[in-house]
């Protein structure tokens, strides 16, 4: 049990160093490269705080256990909004400068809806999966286009005169990547550890434990980059690393290996996760125009332990 917690606390600690390192390269790329810093969340920073739950689901999917990698990456959407955006608003007040917001949140929704309909007949193919690939190719194609068409069209002000080299930053995000994804392992098999040896279920583990753990880069990104000022960075990373969840990491495991899954992920999870993504959507545009308080993160980190306590009820 000791050895357990040392590993929660030293994933914990590698989480905040690979972080800092990861969100300082990431603004630098914006910089010197002229890329608006939420379309750097979106991209860069979206995918590469993804990697633990493609790793996760392609583990599980290569042991014929698709349905875990299916609820890894519902749970890890309720996660970066519930809890990652949460913790985050309630962190600080997020101001999000982006006109781009709107944009990016309407592609994220599209996201959300192409995975829905391929799960509708509660299977996942190989064609399902590579159909999901390829729209994820579409969005970042077209994402990547029209952010080059309006830093061409913005003029350069003298902090990007003076970014830095865009090859240290490009090292700053690979380190920061391997130190973020080798404290999220120690930090979930820690807890799963102890999560079993007090009696928790390895449903309840998987839908809570792991979903939550492979979720912990993006809260840790999210939290360095408010901390460095960098708030279109912590709201372009979560909705970047929501749409390659439902695209990406639902699109992968279903090519390794076909499989059914329960009717309860389209009656209880997808409902929730769409719930609070349209929950996020309207306190962004709606409520306090292009602004997260504190009370909204407080109401965001209160749905998500409702559903985990609902979890742990069924």
């Amino acid at each position: 049990m000791l050895t357990a917690i040392a590993a929660v606390l030293g994933g914990l600690f590698l989480l905040v160093l690979g972080a800092d390192r990861f969100v300082s390269g990431a603004s630098g790329s914006a910089r010197a490269l002229g890329v608006p810093p939420l379309i750097i969340g979106l991209t860069i920073v979206g995918i590469a705080t993804s990697m633990p739950e493609v790793l996760v689901g392609g583990v599980a999917a290569w042991d014929e256990k698709t349905r875990i990698a299916i609820g890894n990456a519902l749970g890890s959407n309720i996660a970066n909004v519930g809890l990652v955006l949460g913790a985050t608003a309630l962190f600080t007040p997020l101001l999000v400068q982006s006109q781009t917001l709107t944009r990016e949140f309407i592609l994220m929704c599209a996201a959300m809806l192409v995975a829905l309909l391929v799960m509708l007949d509660l299977r996942l193919e190989r064609g399902d999966g590579m159909l999901l690939l390829g729209v994820l190719a579409l969005m970042l194609f077209w994402i990547v286009r029209k952010a080059r068409e309006e830093a061409r069209s913005a003029p350069r002000d003298e902090e990007s005169k003076q970014a830095p080299s865009l090859l240290k930053s490009a090292v700053l995000i690979l380190v920061g990547l391997v130190i973020l994804l080798l404290g999220a392992e120690l930090l979930v098999r820690g807890a799963v550890y102890i999560a079993r040896e007090i009696g928790v279920d390895d449903l309840v583990i998987g839908l809570t434990i792991i979903a939550v753990g492979t979720s912990l880069p993006e809260l840790a990104a999210s939290l360095m980059s408010v901390a460095k000022k960098e708030i279109d960075i912590a709201i372009g990373n979560i909705i970047g690393s929501n749409m390659f969840n439902m695209l990406m990491v639902l699109g992968i495991p279903c090519i390794i290996y076909p499989d059914n899954f329960g009717k309860e992920v389209l009656l209880r999870d997808f409902p929730i996760m769409a719930g609070l993504t349209l929950l996020m959507g309207w306190m962004v545009f709606y409520s306090s125009k292009n602004r997260f308080s504190r009370l909204e993160g407080t109401v965001l980190l209160l749905c998500f332990a409702g559903y985990q306590y609902w979890l742990f009820l069924g």
